[in-house]
């Protein structure tokens, strides 16, 4: 039913004593196959280059506004710059079996005061890349942002020709808002990129769909059985 204040005009539905959130910590969070580290140059630039570089990675940075970077020197200061940003929370994505960083990621765009922030820098090594320990960051940092932090959104944009971040966006429960037009010059590129988000109202939901799709009895000999999506929608 649609509501109306005393002015006879449309508003949106109340919310009872909203307080505007925290913003997020420097935090450590634990999962089964790989633990989110604050991000830290002297722990995990060496790490993360390696990982990065195990194959031609230049087509790793062609979407971002950062990279490729031309040596370990240049990438280290690209590292403690994310590491020491007050904007931004970075992480790094640690291994738990090897305890090496595999990949990063962080929240930024926040607006605690309304409760919104962005999933943004995700860079994934080949070797992360579609495997069971890149959903379960994803979940971890999910998990952290709606129910530690208690955030309302979390929001997902990606350039509108980067269509795996967009399959990821969608896989992981992302809907889809729309795409917005040259939001950026990028690498002397113009980006038109592609909005997503999850609101709190879908965290349920979403949220038991990972904890199924990463539950052992989902797996076998290391392939799934039911799909993430499939899982989400009930099939």
């Amino acid at each position: 039913m649609r509501r109306r204040n005393e002015y006879d005009q449309e508003v949106g539905f109340p919310v009872a004593n909203w307080k505007g959130r925290r913003f997020p910590e420097k935090v450590t969070i634990a999962g089964d196959y790989c633990v989110l580290e604050p991000l830290d140059c002297a722990r995990h630039a060496e790490q993360l280059f390696e990982a990065f570089g195990r194959e031609d990675a230049g087509s790793m940075w062609t979407y971002l506004p950062v990279g490729p970077f031309r040596d370990a020197e240049e990438f280290q200061k690209h590292v403690r710059s994310l590491a020491e940003s007050t904007q931004a929370v970075h992480f790094a994505i640690v291994n738990r079996r090897t305890g090496r960083a595999m990949g990063s990621f962080c929240l930024t765009r926040i607006d605690a005061e309304n409760g919104v922030a962005e999933v943004g820098l995700v860079v994934f090594s080949p070797g992360m890349q579609k495997t069971v320990m890149s959903t379960e960051a994803h979940y971890l940092l999910l998990r952290h942002a709606f129910e530690s932090l208690q955030y309302r959104r979390l929001e997902w944009k990606c350039d509108v020709c980067n269509e795996p971040s967009k399959r990821a966006a969608l896989r992981l429960g992302f809907q889809h808002e729309g795409m917005f037009r040259q939001t950026a010059v990028w690498k002397g590129v113009n980006r038109n990129h592609h909005w997503f988000s999850i609101i709190d109202a879908e965290w349920e939901t979403c949220s038991e769909a990972f904890r199924q799709w990463l539950c052992d009895a989902n797996f076998e000999n290391g392939k799934q059985k039911r799909a993430l999506v499939d899982i989400r929608n009930g099939c």
